[in-house]
C-alpha cells in the first residue's frame, strides 16, 4: 500500500451498459465494512441498463478510519487519497466524452459522506448526487468554506431520524448547503428507519437517472 495515496490503484468493478453506448454513468460508493461488489449490486435494483456503473474498492474497505463528523486531518491521508479515487474515476469518464452532467455521484454511509463531500467540494453540473444515509464531512460545517455552483444538479439526501452513524442535524445542515451552492435537493428523513436503503430512495434514485435517460 502507498501509505501516503492508500487508495491509490484500488479495483473498480463496473456492471451494465458498455461505456461506448452509455447513455449516463454512475459512480457508487460503498460503506465502511462493505466492498465494490456490495454497492453494484444495487444497479440490479436500479432496473436501468442502459447506463454504465462503477464502483471503486477502498484500501480495507473503509475509506477513511475515523467517524466523519471528526476533523478532516484525523482521517488523513485516506479522506484526500479518497477523494482522488472519485476525481481519476470523472476525469477517465470525461475523456471517454461522458461529460459529468451525464455522471451521477452516489455512496451509502461512508460512501454517501464522501461522495456528498466531494461535490460540495468540486460544484459543477452533475447528472446527480446522491448521499444515502451520509451528510457532508468534517468535525465543524461551515456555509463559507464552500464555493462554486452546483448548476441545478439533482442533490438527493435520504436518512433515518434515529440513524445511529448519521445525526439529523447534520443531514439537513448539509442539505442547506447543497442548495446553497445551487443544487436541486430533496431530503427525505424516515422516522424510525434503521441504517439501511428503502424503496423510497430507490424510487427517487430511478427519477434521477430516468432524468439522463430522456435528454
Amino acid at each position: 500500500m502507498n501509505t501516503s495515496d492508500p487508495h491509490e490503484g484500488g479495483t473498480v468493478l463496473t456492471t451494465g451498459a458498455p461505456l461506448e453506448t452509455a447513455k449516463a454513468a454512475v459512480i457508487m460508493v460503498h460503506g465502511r465494512g462493505a466492498n465494490a461488489a456490495d454497492i453494484l449490486s444495487l444497479a440490479e435494483v436500479f432496473e436501468r441498463p442502459d447506463i454504465a456503473y462503477f464502483a471503486p474498492e477502498a484500501a480495507g474497505n473503509a475509506w477513511y478510519p475515523r467517524p466523519f463528523t471528526a476533523p478532516v486531518e484525523a482521517n488523513e491521508p485516506y479522506f484526500s487519497s479518497a477523494l482522488k479515487v472519485i476525481a481519476k474515476l470523472l476525469a477517465d469518464l470525461s475523456g471517454k466524452k461522458l461529460a459529468p452532467g451525464r455522471i451521477v455521484l452516489l455512496g451509502f454511509s461512508q460512501g454517501g459522506c464522501l461522495a456528498l463531500t466531494f461535490a460540495a467540494r468540486n460544484p459543477m453540473r452533475y447528472g446527480g448526487v446522491v448521499a444515502l444515509s451520509g451528510a457532508l464531512i468534517g468535525a465543524e460545517i461551515k456555509p463559507e468554506d464552500y464555493a462554486g455552483s452546483l448548476a441545478g444538479t439533482p442533490v438527493f439526501l435520504g436518512c433515518s431520524d434515529i440513524d445511529p452513524h448519521i445525526p439529523l442535524a447534520r443531514v439537513k445542515q448539509s442539505a442547506e448547503i447543497m442548495g446553497g451552492l445551487g443544487g436541486d435537493v430533496t431530503e427525505r428523513i424516515y422516522a424510525g428507519f434503521g441504517h439501511a436503503i428503502n424503496e423510497d430512495e430507490v424510487v427517487n434514485i430511478r427519477r434521477i437517472l430516468d432524468g439522463l435517460l430522456s435528454d
